[in-house]
């Protein structure tokens, strides 16, 4: 792009729109060579699986901290609105953020938001100066009450979280874009390669948060790098403005000055 195209949220100025996970790498080393590779410049952590209370350079917190890129608590693991507050007033106090991704989910199977719970959390957690970016189904009613009520992100999911089932409603989310412009929207969950990616950003989204998709991939790093790519490309392809379907072709040369043979 001509000129640094950036990406605000909860008051940071990011160059990057992939947000990226830290958990289920191969390896620690692994993970901070993907981090590295995708750009990503706000990295999520889930607080139930760190230890607040170690920051040593050997620990997972440590070494994330360590890292060029902000952190964004998550409250993954929460079935109840309670459990998600309380988790953001903890990585509050130990990361010195308000910023938090808010995730409240309703079951172990589908793992899909739980939207009363989350809705509540949400309310509370603004109203306690948090600056939510708040994960929710690809229900375009329910991503409108939370851009409503103040949330500073909100994140529809592609498909399940790590199905890597891709966009599995595309039109739920372009009509979700529709119905919220002045909001950052972020698919999030159920990315599964690049082009799931690219094509979320080609309908207009602010950005990426993902996870499963390069942690778990047979070459993270290389994954990651094509994340990156990808997210800048659906981005760039966006801004550009596609051409209208049409049902039928349309020459792209010019009819004029075309040379017919005449019949002898």
């Amino acid at each position: 792009m001509e000129q640094e195209d950036y990406f605000e949220v909860g008051g940071l100025q990011l160059r990057s729109r992939l947000l990226i996970g830290s958990s289920g790498y191969p390896s620690p080393q692994v993970m901070l060579e993907a981090v590295e590779a995708s750009g990503s410049e706000l990295l999520t952590v889930a607080i139930r699986r760190v230890n607040l209370g170690d920051m040593s350079g050997e620990s997972l917190l440590g070494m994330l901290k360590s890292l060029p890129v902000h952190l964004l608590p998550n409250t993954a693991g929460c079935y109840t609105a309670r459990e998600a507050v309380l988790l953001a007033e903890l990585a509050r106090e130990a990361l010195e953020t308000n910023l938090v991704k808010l995730e409240v989910i309703g079951d172990d199977e589908t793992l899909m938001p739980d939207v009363e719970q989350l809705l509540q959390a949400a309310r509370t957690l603004i109203d306690s100066g948090f600056t939510v970016m708040a994960y929710a189904n690809d229900d375009p009613i329910t991503c409108r009450k939370l851009a409503d009520m103040g949330c500073a992100a909100v994140m529809p999911l592609a498909s399940p979280i790590g199905s890597g089932m891709g966009l599995t409603n595309p039109y739920n989310l372009a009509l979700i874009r529709e119905l919220i412009p002045d909001v950052p929207l972020l698919v999030d969950a159920g990315i599964g390669t690049a082009s799931d990616a690219a094509h979320a950003m080609e309908l207009g989204y602010d950005g990426i948060l993902l996870n499963t998709a390069v942690s778990q991939a047979k070459h993270p790093v290389q994954m990651a790098t094509a994340m990156r790519y990808a997210v800048n490309a659906g981005r760039m392809a966006w801004l550009a403005g596609r051409i209208p379907r049409r049902r039928y072709a349309q020459a792209s040369s010019p009819s004029e000055g075309r040379i017919e043979a005449t019949p002898t």
